[in-house]
């Protein structure tokens, strides 16, 4: 069954990686144990440095389910609750509205909060720590807006997320996953590196030979290698970077979980659950996204930037997950939720049956 989903899988990125497109596509694929790679084009199109499953991508929004992982980890804990209101860690919060949100809905986006950050036209400054709290404290609802009534997706809402986790435990974000994720998975190529002065994340040289170019989607080169972009002018606002053999190891415990340790198997488990319902189809749970297809039921992230694109798909009644990397932007991730999951997820339940 393996080889057919290698054709599967295959078969439908072969339109998206053709010689004519720029930079490459990494993906890994998970099903029932066992890991696939699949590796298209070049990290690095100027020196045709190759896509392998160790180069570093940038993940963009791919991060967002880490921060949710830490939220479901500290309720299991004891160490926060989901109705926590924000200013119980953030007393600087002081707007009428803000301090009515609580971490769950700012986990599950669904504060009803929209930041100039959030939206076109794009600003085209960053923002300090101390803005940041001003830009919530001034908030006011647009359209009726209520905590917990709506699902309104927030990269700001994430950020804020970032500094209420900071100040619960005392510690830098990058420290948190490391300590309580990446390090009990063994996710030894993650890292959220700070954002030096060229715009580059700062890290050691061996890992910047293994980090991709980006590129738009027409084929311009988009900022150095190691890019990094933020609208956020303090310390762990950057993106993550990771391979996609750290990502599969990360699907894996996502889906199966059995080599580690009980809380952060559940606080895992924990993050896919849906907990707001948008419409017949789609539902958002911590972080991820809950779609429901013909005869499956996909749970999903997807996440890019101008220069980078990144998917993370799971279909845990079948134990499937596969992860998409590409270093440009526009990437057509919708492929795998539509079309690669749900036929491996039929070619698995025919299996079965």
């Amino acid at each position: 069954m393996i080889a057919q989903m290698r054709d599967i899988v295959a078969n439908e990125l072969a339109p998206t990686v053709t010689p004519d497109q720029p930079g490459g596509l990494a993906v890994a694929l998970y099903a029932g144990g066992h890991v696939e790679f699949f590796n298209y084009g070049f990290a690095d199109d100027a020196t045709h440095r190759p896509v392998t499953p160790d180069t570093l991508f940038n993940l963009g929004s791919l991060r967002k389910p880490f921060e949710a992982t830490l939220v479901a980890l500290g309720t299991l804990r004891g160490e926060l609750q989901l109705d926590d209101r924000l200013a119980k860690y953030l007393p600087e919060l002081t707007g009428d509205y803000v301090r009515r949100i609580t971490v769950g809905e700012l986990v599950t986006h669904t504060s009803g909060m929209l930041l100039p950050t959030d939206h076109p036209p794009w600003p085209s400054d960053t923002f300090s720590r101390a803005q940041l709290i001003e830009m919530f404290n001034s908030w006011r609802p647009q359209a009726g807006e209520a905590p917990g009534k709506q699902r309104v997706y927030s990269h700001a809402g994430y950020v804020l997320l970032q500094l209420v986790l900071e100040r619960c435990y005392g510690a830098p974000i990058a420290r948190l996953f490391e300590q309580r994720i990446f390090k009990p998975i063994g996710m030894s190529a993650t890292s959220v590196p700070e954002r030096g002065e060229d715009g580059r994340a700062v890290m050691e040289e061996a890992w910047m030979q293994r980090a991709v170019q980006g590129y738009s989607d027409q084929g311009m080169a988009i900022g150095p290698i190691g890019n990094q972009q933020s609208y956020f002018d303090f310390p762990g606002t950057g993106q993550m970077f990771s391979s996609p053999r750290d990502l599969a190891r990360f699907v894996a415990a996502c889906i199966d979980g059995r080599t580690i340790e009980p809380h952060l198997r559940e606080a895992l488990r924990m993050t896919q659950h849906e907990i707001f319902r948008v419409d017949d189809k789609f539902g958002q749970a911590m972080a991820w996204e809950t779609v429901r297809l013909p005869g499956v039921t996909v749970v999903d992230k997807p996440g890019g930037l101008n220069n980078a694109s990144g998917y993370i798909g799971l279909v845990p009644a079948q134990r499937i997950g596969i992860v998409l990397l590409a270093n440009r932007g526009e990437y057509p991730h919708e492929i795998a939720r539509y079309r690669i999951l749900p036929e491996l997820a039929h070619l698995v339940a025919s299996h079965a049956g």
